[in-house]
């Protein structure tokens, strides 16, 4: 049997292993061989026990190469990122085009499926977009992320004359701040590192350090949307401080904990909208990186080897700390 380098976890621990099966593709798959490899908030949430912990290899946002697809060799060569999840197919959310909440679903990295953190992976030749030549794979490894962002426009109309804050400065919050910026809105950013948030400077966007002074005067004049990224149980609370009745609170955290003796209705009440939000679409994001509207790279703080994956997931998880990247 064929084996690769694979960063495993097995009981929430994490493992170099050289000789982790080498993945054969089934149906529509392809074989990718792993290019560059992000380390996602979600990816540490997993081994805190999110979603019941997971077994296998982690990772999902990523550029590769196609090495193979028997079921489509046109795409064999062709640089490229890839949409996470893969549908049953035969499912009425799937027939419905709801693949990405499939009740049967696998997920790259997250749900029954291994992920990037390894020389080789597997998806559906459905799943994939072509890279262009000209964007890095420093760039292109920020499409699944950035298209998370973009999955805010899809889910609700945000515009010049709206009022909207972003809670979280990091890499996820800070991703959606410079796409909402592109909207024309009356953006403000929320967060709790300077050196992170001047990187917003460009956008336009106002940002401010919270403190309870800071919350205080926003809440006095709360926004239509608000969208929590802070990835932190609080967050959630505190952006129902600052929405406005008839507003609406986005959510794009992920974590492990759970909110407890919340009361439901000043949901009622205010006639709040609430609008859970994750995967995005690919096309807007691919375009941003490509037309270089979008450049993520001071987002990078790191990069390690596959060998040091482990010090790379640490590293991604201190305070302060923005985008991380494995090179297999």
């Amino acid at each position: 049997m064929a084996t690769m380098r694979a960063v495993s976890v097995q009981n929430g621990a994490l493992t170099l292993r050289t000789d982790y099966p080498m993945p054969a593709p089934r149906g529509t798959e392809a074989l990718l061989r792993v290019r560059l490899a992000g380390v996602c908030a979600t990816d540490i949430e997993l081994l805190r026990g999110y979603k019941g912990g997971f077994r296998g290899v982690l990772g999902h946002e990523f550029v590769g190469e196609v090495i193979a697809a028997p079921s489509d060799p046109s795409w064999e060569g062709r640089r490229v990122v890839g949409e996470i999840n893969v549908g049953c197919g035969q499912c009425s959310l799937c027939r419905r085009g709801l693949g990405k909440h499939c009740r049967q679903r696998t997920s790259l990295g997250i749900i029954g499926r291994d992920g990037v953190f390894a020389e080789y992976t597997l998806l559906p030749v459905e799943n994939l977009h072509v890279v262009p030549d000209h964007v890095p794979d420093e760039v292109a490894v920020f499409a699944e992320p950035l298209a998370a962002a973009y999955e805010l426009l899809e889910q609700a109309a945000i515009g010049p004359g709206q009022r909207v804050m972003v809670l979280g400065d990091g890499r996820l919050g800070l991703l959606c701040a410079f796409v909402l910026a592109q909207t024309g809105c009356d953006l403000t950013v929320v967060g709790r590192n300077p050196e992170k948030l001047a990187l917003l400077a460009a956008t336009g966007a106002h940002t401010v350090l919270t403190s309870p002074t800071v919350l205080d005067a926003l809440a006095a004049d709360p926004a239509d949307i608000v969208v929590d990224a802070t990835g932190a149980r609080e967050g959630f609370f505190t952006a129902l401080r600052l929405v406005r009745p008839l507003g609406t609170l986005m959510l794009k955290s992920t974590f492990a904990d759970r909110l407890q003796e919340f009361d439901l209705s000043h949901l009622v009440v205010d006639e709040i909208t609430i609008i859970g939000s994750r995967c995005g679409p690919f096309a807007p994001a691919l375009s941003a990186l490509a037309s270089g509207a979008i450049d993520p790279r001071p987002l990078i703080h790191a990069e390690y080897d596959l060998e040091h994956a482990t010090d790379a997931i640490a590293r991604a998880s201190e305070k302060g700390v923005l985008k991380v990247l494995i090179r297999p």
